[in-house]
């Protein structure tokens, strides 16, 4: 049993899944750089906030790759100072407003993950809640049923880095954290997260998507504390993903105008459209009406939101 790792942003706590998996430490670090910028001001879907964004998904990215693993495996893993303000702040004074950074093919690159991944936001009666994500890698994991319990077995075992050492241009990487071994586990993108203010629930998000499940849960957490946004309208609100590597910003079809399209381009990112991204699921506790609002993803046509 592990403690969730902690945070927080503009005032809110954050609460999210700690290593193993990538997400938790990833969404914070991000969330910390970008509470040095007044995103509300530069406007939803601008370049500039598009950008801001992007460089911080770009060094998140970086960090997960050179760091995090199993924490049984890795005892010396800087946690605490990669969650930090201050290492936030040295991060921020690496970005230049008016040019992309580069990341770099020679040293970190990862795997292919799958998308066959699900997640669930409950709230109960009494206002506790569960934000829970889970995979089994592919379809029915690693087809082995476990006998008498009725459930199959992941197949998760391509979330390790192939081999050390081992990079290219097309996204692998071989860093020692998340090499296999014997009874380690491998690391993961699953980033369910619950977000409160003055200790009392605000949020609860998470989504399917491989190493877009990060960047997601970003855009909707941003999307409901920078720009105001009803639950619904912030899981419907446009995506995109940068990942350190690939070096190239991904959005959905439709979703960046083409002035920041060309705006961010001519600030030197590369750009590419993708189908969607993730699947995120939410629900929103408004505590002035005592209302629970409960957003599906409309790209998904298997979610939904439910009462009771």
């Amino acid at each position: 049993r592990r403690a969730p790792i902690q945070g927080t942003y503009r005032g809110h706590e954050i609460i999210s899944m700690p290593p193993s998996s990538t997400g938790g430490m990833a969404l914070l670090q991000m969330l910390n750089i970008l509470e040095g910028y007044d995103l509300a001001a530069s406007g939803f879907g601008s370049a500039e906030v598009v950008h801001l964004m992007t460089e911080a998904m770009r060094r998140a990215f970086a960090d997960r790759a050179r760091y995090v693993g199993d924490p049984d495996f890795n005892p010396a893993m800087p946690m605490a100072l990669l969650i930090s303000k201050s290492y936030a702040e040295q991060l921020r004074a690496t970005i230049r407003i008016d040019r992309a950074s580069a990341s770099s093919p020679t040293s970190f690159e990862w795997p292919a993950e799958g998308q066959e991944t699900t997640h669930v936001s409950v709230v109960d009666a009494d206002r506790q809640a569960v934000s829970l994500t889970y995979t089994l890698e592919q379809s029915y994991g690693s087809k082995i049923v476990v006998s008498g319990a009725g459930f199959l077995l992941n197949n998760e075992m391509g979330d390790f880095n192939a081999a050390p050492g081992l990079t290219d241009s097309a996204g692998l990487i071989g860093t020692e954290p998340n090499l296999a071994a014997p009874g380690k586990r491998m690391a993961s993108s699953m980033t369910p997260t619950i977000v409160t203010k003055d200790g009392k629930l605000l949020l609860v998000t998470g989504s399917p998507g491989g190493r877009t499940i990060i960047n997601t849960v970003l855009q909707t957490i941003v999307n409901v504390i920078d720009f105001e946004m009803n639950i619904q309208e912030a899981i419907d609100a446009p995506r995109f993903h940068h990942q350190w590597l690939p070096d190239q910003i991904s959005y959905e079809r439709d979703g960046l105008s083409p002035d920041t399209i060309a705006l961010l381009k001519s600030r030197g990112h590369p750009v590419n459209v993708r189908v969607r991204q993730g699947a995120a699921q939410a629900i929103r506790y408004d505590e002035a009406t005592d209302r629970l609002e409960g957003a599906p993803d409309r790209r998904n046509a298997g979610s939904t939101a439910l009462g009771y």
